[in-house]
């Protein structure tokens, strides 16, 4: 079992910038690949971000790539998401997920564990 733990979300306004941090309890850590995802009041979770096991491949969202970076840190057992230029259409709940594999997906469905979540509201 593999618990995921967000951090770093708050209020910013339009421009600014927050990373976000998902610490990874399971020491198998560096074999999988990770995801961030993100869900606005009365839409449906969507893809933000997602990264291989090496960190070597990313894939980010039309809607934030050049603006969001995913990287990780696999001696920290840690994944983060450093969002720049925000926007208020970027206020949501944000999760971070593990797939028991090493190659990164966009499809939510092939992530086996999830975070809670941290909440990312932007004013404008």
């Amino acid at each position: 079992q593999v618990q995921l733990v967000e951090s770093g979300g708050g209020l910013v306004q339009a421009g600014g910038s927050l990373r976000l941090s998902c610490a990874a309890s399971e020491r198998t850590f560096s074999n999988n690949a990770m995801g961030w995802f993100r869900q606005a009041p009365g839409k449906e979770r969507e893809f933000v971000a997602a990264i291989s096991q090496s960190g070597g491949t990313t894939y980010y969202s039309d809607l934030v790539k050049g603006r969001f970076t995913i990287s990780r840190d696999n001696t920290k057992n840690t994944v983060y998401l450093q969002m720049n230029s925000l926007k208020p259409e970027d206020t949501a709940v944000y999760f971070c997920a593990a797939r028991l594999a090493v190659w990164a997906q966009r499809d939510a469905s092939t992530y086996n564990y999830w975070g809670q979540g941290t909440q990312v509201t932007v004013s404008s």
